[in-house]
């Protein structure tokens, strides 16, 4: 596994001020060093995750630079926490300019000139931070001077104002400040306050949260949005701000629209079939050119400063490391900046796209990637990847530890559920709550399709998820134990009569609902809830469940009731296990000495337990 990730990464670039600034990692770093460069000078380190702690357990999360980049504010996680800490340097000094801002949880950082910066928090529970509820998100103005104690809540102070997520940001000529709240983790309210008028009211541009709705830029007092409004797909509309008026500048389209900016232009990132296609349009939305791909993948980035000429984006798909691109906005041109230095050799792998019918009759999208010239004699180690939910979107990407399975002569299949986003909100609901069964049928289905298509057969198949994708595992090995060979859910959501009691749980009722919502809800999550649903006398898949003592997120408390259940109940000879790893938390900031070990034992146990004792068995 380390051997896989021992070469030089480096992240897409990005301009602020007379810098470039790129995350870069020389192979077996924990974590990625923050790096910038002048034009003409030599490169140097400007933030260095790696020293924040000794164990490696601190990372560095959002990053955000004042408006003449003179100063920048930074947040860090410890053990792997939604909490965190939030710090101001000088970018030419790199001196910490005050005390930290503590207790910042579910946060971006916004800067308003220099003057400060805003921030969300929640009232930190006392004693009880990594399980406790959390639920009035506040938006607060930080002013750099000062004690934290006195920052200025903006919003979300008063019940009428009250959301369980909330972030607010200027725009890029600091005339508004833009504030979003959310009640679950899809749908948001939009509100605005004018900084230039003297009163500084708040404005009302979208009072419900039956839609996604936010700023994508402004020309003076007109707004240009992203919304799925009446667009089930997404488009793009303006504001007046001063005449109340809108219009359509990007209509809606058969495929998901995401959208960038960047050099003055407009990037529509459309999604056709999971596969990226990109079109340049200028602010009227008026097409200047689609964008020509490299292959059949995800491309990310063409996101910028309106002054920039150049900006970059990353193109990459299951057996093709990331290459970064630099592309002129005023010709269209293309050239390669960056190649990876992964020693995957693309060329002896493939992947294949294949279209299967669920148990109802739709047809789900399946990405299959695997070594050249496989044999389909049903033998073949396979894992089945998936999420399938909150409207996420599974597009083909490159990962050091898919690349080391296909190596090993393993199948890595990922279909794209319902309940994710890749075909829009339609296919996101058609995944939720009392359709939740959709999600785990199109699991299923997708396993005895690469059955019945001798890719693997019961014996050699693995499922995996995480978070949401724990779910799935969770519940697809309790309604169909005899098809999987071994299952590994990480980080799960498997107490569904509970998890809103947690944390941030409440805040998933949109996808889920909850137990407490009425008598049919209840009954639909018991019905598939994994720790409600592990039957005694089953002979149930090897399995190894993983989780972290400092997970907030999905508490590990999930993870232990259904491993108590599992190993109290499970009739049959395999394994029933947990991993719980130390000092670490939901997975997002995890060093690479933590992650190379949970893919080595997560692979290690998924061949011992297909019977393959050596790699020269593959």
């Amino acid at each position: 596994m380390a051997k896989a990730q021992d070469y030089k990464k480096s992240s897409q670039p990005f301009v602020r001020g007379d810098y470039t600034y790129f995350y870069k990692n020389d192979g077996l770093q924990n974590h990625s060093i923050l790096y910038r460069q002048k034009e003409g000078q030599q490169v140097e380190a400007f933030l260095d995750p790696n020293t924040f702690s000794e164990d490696g357990t601190t990372s560095l999360g959002s990053v955000s630079f004042s408006k003449d980049y003179s100063l920048v504010a930074y947040s860090i996680s410890e053990g792997g926490s939604d909490w965190r800490k939030i710090f101001v340097i000088d970018t030419e000094t790199k001196q910490q300019l005050e005390a930290e801002i503590t207790d910042a949880k579910f946060t971006g950082i916004s800067w308003l000139g220099n003057r400060g910066f805003y921030y969300s928090s929640y009232d930190k529970p006392d004693g009880s931070e990594l399980s406790a509820r959390t639920e009035q998100h506040k938006l607060y103005f930080h002013e750099l001077g000062t004690e934290q104690a006195s920052d200025k809540v903006i919003f979300g102070e008063s019940n009428a104002e009250q959301h369980r997520y909330v972030s607010g940001y200027t725009t890029e000529d600091d005339r508004y400040l833009i504030i979003l709240g959310k009640e679950s983790t899809s749908g948001n309210r939009l509100f605005y306050i004018d900084l230039d008028s003297e009163a500084q009211s708040l404005n009302t541009l979208i009072d419900h949260v039956d839609s996604d709705t936010y700023l994508i830029d402004n020309q003076d007092q007109v707004f240009i949005l992203y919304t799925n409004l009446e667009a089930p797909n997404g488009k793009v509309v303006s504001f007046d701000t001063r005449d109340g008026k809108w219009l359509d500048i990007i209509p809606e389209k058969p495929q998901p629209l995401d959208i960038s900016t960047g050099g003055g232009y407009l990037f529509a990132h459309y999604m056709v079939d999971v596969v990226s296609k990109i079109d340049q349009l200028d602010y009227q939305g008026n097409l200047v050119r689609e964008l020509h791909m490299p292959g059949m993948g995800t491309a990310s980035g063409l996101g910028g400063k309106k002054e920039q000429t150049q900006l970059y984006y990353t193109f990459t798909n299951y057996v093709t490391p990331p290459t970064i691109f630099l592309f002129d906005v005023e010709t269209g041109g293309s050239e390669i900046y960056q190649r990876s230095e992964s020693p995957f050799e693309s060329d002896k792998f493939e992947s294949k796209q294949v279209f299967y019918t669920s148990k109802d009759g739709t047809q789900v999208p399946m990405l299959i990637s695997y070594k050249k010239g496989l044999k389909l004699g049903g033998s073949n180690p396979t894992i089945l990847y998936a999420y399938g939910g909150f409207n996420v979107s599974l597009t083909p990407s490159f990962s050091g530890t898919v690349g080391s399975w296909l190596e090993l002569g393993g199948v890595y299949a990922v279909p794209n559920l319902r309940g994710g986003g890749e075909y829009g909100t339609a296919w996101h609901k058609a995944g939720t709550q009392q359709k939740k069964q959709n999600v785990f049928d199109d699991f299923i289905a997708a396993a005895e399709f690469l059955i019945e298509e001798n890719y693997t057969s019961s014996d050699t198949l693995a499922i995996r998820g995480g978070s949401n994708g724990g779910l799935l595992v969770g519940a697809c090995m309790t309604q169909r134990p005899e098809l999987f060979q071994v299952a590994l859910p990480a980080v799960g959501v498997l107490d569904m009569l509970r998890y809103h009691t947690f944390t941030s749980g409440e805040g998933w009722a949109y996808d889920y609902g909850t137990s407490a919502q009425n008598k049919e809800m209840f009954e639909y999550l018991l019905g598939y809830s994994p720790v409600h649903n592990v039957v005694r006398g089953v002979d149930y898949p090897a399995t190894l469940v993983t989780t972290a003592d400092h997970d907030d997120r999905v508490v590990p408390a999930h993870s232990y009731k259904f491993i108590a259940e599992l190993q109290d109940k499970h009739e049959g000879g395999a394994p029933v296990m947990i991993r719980i790893d130390v000092n670490a938390g939901h997975g997002a900031g995890m060093p690479l000495s933590k992650a190379i070990d949970l893919t080595a034992d997560i692979y290690a146990f998924t061949l011992f337990n297909m019977g393959i004792a050596s790699l020269d068995s593959l």
